[in-house]
């Protein structure tokens, strides 16, 4: 299953902008970000679509997947 993989600010830093990954049918975003090896206590906000999600939300064929870190600003 095609899944377009897109990461923001500094969970880019070492890795990619954007990628597309063939993952197994069923995969939840959780899993994604496991299986990219991200630090999930910088990865805030998820977007499935432009939607936002939990890390349970299962993906579909050809989703993107959107992930951010917390936005700070001052």
């Amino acid at each position: 299953m095609k899944i377009t993989v897109k990461l923001y600010a500094v969970l880019q830093l070492g890795r990619f902008k954007e990628k597309s990954f063939d993952f197994s049918t069923g995969i939840a975003v959780g899993d994604v970000i496991e299986e990219l090896k991200l630090p999930s206590e910088h990865v805030d906000i998820l977007l499935v679509n432009g939607s936002h999600v939990d890390a349970g939300h299962i993906l579909k064929e050809n989703d993107i997947l959107s992930l951010l870190p917390m936005v700070e600003g001052g």
